[in-house]
């Protein structure tokens, strides 16, 4: 297994979500909204590691999050492929800072993929 994997599947390390051009909590909402898509960055890796992560609904909660008051915390969670393999990215964001922690999970593939 890649080793970039493992690492960041082995407990929580530190996130930020990073948007462009606008980096704000109600950037970060519209995104939400409109794409149910956004990149999160472990900072902690050697030049950060930007994943782009298409969240998933069930498994994501950004409801209990003041947006236009950037205050609270939400849960952005999705599944993607990282170095070839299957892994779901968690995410727990401080919104008035954009950051946080987070680790991946490492997911069976199907036989059928």
């Amino acid at each position: 297994m890649n080793d970039l994997v493992s690492r960041l599947s082995q407990g929580d390390h530190p996130v930020e979500v990073s948007l462009r051009p606008e980096s704000t909590a109600a950037a970060l909402k519209k995104r939400i909204d409109q794409y149910k898509y956004v990149h999160i960055k472990f900072t902690g890796t050697r030049g950060g590691t930007e994943l782009g992560v298409p969240l998933d609904i069930n498994e994501s909660n950004w409801a209990s999050g003041d947006f236009e008051g950037a205050k609270g915390q939400i849960r952005l969670s999705g599944r993607l492929k990282l170095d070839y393999v299957p892994v779901k990215c968690v995410a727990d964001i401080d919104l008035s800072t954009l950051s946080g922690s987070g680790h991946l999970e490492i997911l069976e593939e199907s036989a059928g993929q």
